[in-house]
């Protein structure tokens, strides 16, 4: 019997996992370039703290200094087949600026003949009442290049001089690490499985030893390609693992991927954003044709708040 797939939509007749493209992708530019200029209050963020993508947003957000320039709005975890919902709840909240109750309002209220995913995260542009751009990567880099919310103290997420390099390595880890657990958790078929969870631990095993060098990706520093790999790893053992059955070994496994972790998570204002009650309960209890009990796991102990020693072991000097 074959198994449709939790996203049928979204698998290739050999079983592949094919995830669909970003459908806005409208920039805010401050040399007015566009509609969209980077007012102070005009934008607002819906996210989820389950989603790997959002989270990746939240985490620009707070380093460019822009918690007072853009609200932000937390779905509830655990998402049914109207999608993402607005609900009052523990980390979670009805929507203040729309009164929305599904985020999929916002995106037909956008697009009336929008027929993808509603996903996120979703940047919400109030003035003119639509949604500006649903992509984590765009979004990043507006916040890190368009918006002043910070000053010259705030980390450059995307270096000039790193440019190239950057954009290679990030695109490597999209590929086969943040979507790659994906494409071994929707596979519906052995082979796409398979290929998916050895693309996934080679490219571990290739960071494993780049770390092994440097604290942190590109050097002493980290930038937003060292968050888009956190945002997957720091939910690897918890759920991907397990869930998704990416279980050659776990980050626990790999000493210098672990204090890696670590280190990012204990950087100020991290932790805060890292919620595994709503990471766990969504993906166990939403995923129903890979997790049908829907019965969400006690563990894994994860010890993020460790010792790490990679500031020591890679101080300057």
């Amino acid at each position: 019997m074959s198994n449709p797939g939790q996203f049928p939509d979204e698998n290739t007749t050999d079983g592949e996992f094919a995830r669909q493209e970003d459908a806005f992708r409208h920039w805010v530019r401050r040399d007015g370039s566009t509609p969209f200029t980077p007012d102070p209050d005009r934008y607002h963020l819906y996210v989820s703290l389950a989603c790997p993508w959002a989270h990746r947003t939240l985490i620009a957000r707070r380093f460019k200094n822009l918690e007072s320039v853009i609200g932000v709005t937390v779905v509830d975890p655990v998402r049914d087949e109207r999608g993402w919902a607005f609900r009052n709840g523990d980390g979670f909240s009805a929507d203040p600026i729309n009164g929305f109750q599904f985020l999929s309002e916002a995106y037909l209220a956008s697009d009336p003949q929008f027929r993808g995913r509603w996903t996120v995260p979703v940047l919400w542009d109030k003035q003119t009442k639509r949604i500006v751009n649903n992509s984590e990567d765009d979004i990043c880099r507006m916040f890190n290049d368009e918006f002043p919310g910070g000053d010259d103290r705030t980390p450059d997420l995307f270096p000039k001089r790193l440019a190239h390099e950057q954009e290679e390595l990030s695109q490597l880890i999209y590929a086969r690490v943040n979507n790659g657990v994906y494409r071994a958790g929707f596979a519906t078929k052995q082979p796409a499985y398979e290929r998916a969870v050895r693309r996934l631990f080679e490219t571990l095993d290739s960071l494993e030893e780049r770390l092994a060098r440097q604290r942190y990706l590109f050097g002493p520093v980290p930038v937003e390609t060292d968050w888009r790999l956190f945002c997957t790893l720091v939910r690897f053992d918890a759920v991907y693992h397990g869930h998704f059955k990416c279980n050659l070994r776990r980050i626990a496994d790999y000493p210098n991927l672990q204090g890696y972790v670590q280190d990012l998570y204990q950087q100020p204002g991290i932790a805060d954003t890292v919620n595994l009650d709503h990471i766990k309960r969504h993906y166990y209890v939403t995923h129903t044709e890979i997790n049908p009990t829907q019965i969400v796991p006690l563990g894994p102990v994860l010890k993020l708040d460790a010792p790490h020693g990679r500031d020591e072991a890679f101080a300057e000097g």
